[in-house]
């Protein structure tokens, strides 16, 4: 894996430097640009492109929710994680709407954020886990309209166990590790999975299995840092 190129958006110089300064401890890291407002953010993203944004929301002028829309609609591959103090749900939400791939809060541990980064770049979702629970129940309140009674029956046995793992909160690296496989073994059983059931995302796929008995809901994660979901 080559180094993953992030920039950092936040109207705060000294949250700015502080994030840099943890993620400069990472040789796989690469901080390429900051900038402090939601503009700015757009045109840093569209001069560099960089692998991951670190998108603050509460910022002057064009707000995070805002670049975020904007950066994925002209840019869908760059993987845009809002990192921000606001646990309300309609920011949570409105974010992953908006096509943010993960939701941490600022109260995480320092050393957890190289992790997260790495996370998203892996096409995995880091969310921090008090949002995450909010997401799952959200999307696992009734059944979706576009999915069959059964539909898991057509997934494999192996698609069956991946799902599961998914639905515990397990990052692709823990379900290889526990299934025996590769990670792209799993990537790709994850898509058949998705493509089967007519999801968008792991965290629809996590919310259906929950939702149909097909695994037992996550372990408190207590003071633990956030994980991809």
């Amino acid at each position: 894996m080559g180094t993953i190129r992030v920039c950092l958006v936040d109207d705060h110089t000294l949250v700015r430097r502080g994030i840099a300064a943890l993620l400069a401890g990472d040789p796989e890291i690469e901080v390429v640009g900051e900038a402090s407002d939601g503009l700015e953010a757009i045109e840093l993203t569209r001069a560099l492109r960089p692998d991951v944004v670190l998108m603050d929301i509460r910022m002057p002028g064009c707000d995070g929710l805002r670049a975020t829309r904007i950066i994925k609609q002209e840019m869908p591959s760059v993987r845009i994680v809002v990192l921000t103090v606001s646990e309300d749900d309609e920011d949570l939400f409105e974010a992953v709407k908006a096509g943010a791939q993960g939701y941490l809060l600022k109260r995480m541990e320092p050393r957890d954020l190289c992790a997260m980064v790495h996370s998203a770049y892996r096409g995995e979702a880091p969310i921090a886990p008090a949002m995450a629970a909010r997401i799952i129940q959200e999307i696992s309140g009734g059944p979706r309209p576009d999915v069959r009674e059964r539909d898991e029956e057509v997934l494999s046995p192996r698609e069956q166990e991946v799902l599961a793992l998914v639905a515990q909160g397990l990052a692709n690296k823990e379900v290889a590790a526990r299934l025996g496989i590769s990670e792209y073994t799993v990537r790709n059983h994850l898509r058949s999975v998705l493509e089967k059931l007519h999801l968008r995302n792991r965290v629809e796929a996590a919310a259906y299995a929950l939702q149909r008995g097909l695994a037992a809901p996550p372990a408190d994660p207590g003071p633990r840092g956030p994980g991809p979901v």
